[in-house]
């Protein structure tokens, strides 16, 4: 999957499959995660927030479960 960068002081940058809903976020230190069951609608509110940091803190973190690639 293609990862986008992002501007952001945690995340490096981000990716996302619609088909599966997966999304992946790699974090400034080389960890990626990918959460599965995220709507096209989040991710798209996740490209488009004005911190990124802030708002994967607050909408994803929390309400998906992650899996360490």
């Amino acid at each position: 999957m293609e990862r986008k960068r992002v501007n952001s002081s945690k995340i490096r940058a981000v990716g996302y499959d619609p088909n599966s809903r997966l999304l992946e976020v790699e974090l400034r230190d080389g960890t990626v995660l990918a959460y599965s069951g995220v709507a096209p609608e989040v991710h798209r509110q996740f490209m488009n927030a004005p911190s990124p940091t802030s708002y994967y803190e607050d909408k994803i973190v929390d309400e998906f479960s992650a899996r360490r690639l």
